[in-house]
């Protein structure tokens, strides 16, 4: 993939990031709009649809400072407290050196060529083959990778997916992103509220009037309930646009922080064994699904793949092997790992098995075949 054309789908799609996150913050406004909307139907009931429609956007403008306020102190509060509540539901905890030497210096080694500065290093106990970054300022840049990752791939794959990870931050993919996580939380909340007030409110039999008005305003009454059902559709399309702009959020950025990764590493094959080893395999059980849109792979999928948030597998490693020359090798089959040791008869145990049982096996990619002088993908025949 040409680098002008790589950098150029980078500003392009940071500017169209800047404007989702925008119409992203907008769909706060609505939900309050909708809000005001069935408050008004429920206080004045017998009122016009036209009074209901007036009456709402009047109170929208005298909300609006406190729906600001209210979203800025939520992602205030977010930016000072988002790490933590992620390692809270990961169960990932910062490593140094001295206890993950392989892990720290394949990252180390990468930042020192590029001049990028070192993220924190994270590990998530987790038996699923994954990773994600985080932060929203070089002093918060996170990397969190899980134990059966780094028990899966080998150092070449390891490092691909830890330049996967460091692209996504030199991007500003991370950035965008929790804001944007944050965000629509925002929107989840508000929609939540509306709901809330809406059946409290009925319960209650309505709010009892709470500022008189012209009662010529209210005459040819009827418009409640189709204001009640306009604001209910306001309140689902909200929620559905903020799930489709994080979508669009994050599926080009997997696309883009690949082609980062190999333009890292230089090793577009050791980017698509990563992908094909973590293929199916990324499930974190313990993370909603804020944390899993972060992460190199999402395996939850939505309806009909429309509201799935990373490319599919193949779509990305096909995309590598046209633009970038790698080398497919499909769908790989893994066994569990096993702990290294030697059995009796005196073969190596290695964590894919002995050697004796992968004779005749097909060979891992980015792994080099037993007793051959071959490449990555196989002896030469």
């Amino acid at each position: 993939m040409a680098a002008y054309g790589l950098y150029t789908h980078i500003q392009s799609n940071k500017r169209r990031s800047v404007v989702l996150l925008i119409g992203l913050f907008l769909l706060v406004y609505v939900l309050v709009y909708a809000g005001a909307l069935i408050a008004e139907a429920v206080s004045v009931p017998d009122a016009p649809l036209d009074y209901l429609l007036r009456a709402a956007a009047y109170d929208l403008v005298k909300a609006a400072p406190f729906a600001t306020i209210g979203a800025i102190l939520w992602i205030l509060i977010a930016y000072k407290f988002h790490q933590a509540m992620i390692d809270a539901i990961t169960g990932a905890t910062p490593v140094t050196r001295a206890d993950e030497p392989r892990l720290y210096n394949l990252l180390e080694n990468l930042c020192i060529s590029r001049g990028i500065t070192m993220p924190t290093l994270r590990v998530a106990d987790d038996d699923a083959l994954n990773a994600f970054a985080t932060g929203l300022n070089p002093k918060q840049y996170s990397i969190t990778v899980t134990r059966g990752l780094t028990a899966a791939l080998n150092d070449q794959e390891l490092e691909a997916v830890l330049g996967h990870e460091l692209t996504h931050i030199r991007n500003g993919d991370v950035r965008m992103l929790v804001i944007a996580v944050v965000i629509a939380g925002v929107v989840s909340f508000f929609g939540e509220m509306i709901f809330r007030l809406f059946f409290q409110a009925s319960w209650y039999g309505g709010f009892g009037g709470r500022r008189s008005r012209d009662d010529s305003e209210r005459k040819g009454g009827g418009g409640a309930a189709i204001a009640i059902i306009i604001a209910i559709a306001l309140v689902v399309l909200a929620w559905i646009l903020a799930i489709v702009i994080r979508f669009a959020l994050s599926r080009q950025r997997e696309y883009l922080a690949d082609s980062g990764s190999v333009e890292l590493t230089k090793n577009p094959d050791a980017m698509i064994a990563a992908l094909r080893k973590i293929e199916g395999r990324g499930e974190l059980v313990r993370a909603n699904s804020a944390v899993m849109e972060m992460c190199i792979d999402n395996p939850r999928v939505g309806f009909a793949n429309v509201f799935d948030t990373h490319p599919s597998i193949d779509a990305r490693c096909d995309a590598l092997v046209k633009f970038a020359g790698g080398h497919d090798p499909g769908p790989l089959a893994l066994d569990a790992p096993e702990p290294q040791e030697h059995i009796e008869g005196g073969s190596p145990q290695g964590p894919w098995g002995s050697a004796a049982d992968q004779a005749g096996k097909p060979f891992l990619p980015g792994e080099p075949p037993l007793g051959g002088d071959g490449g990555p993908w196989g002896p030469k025949r």
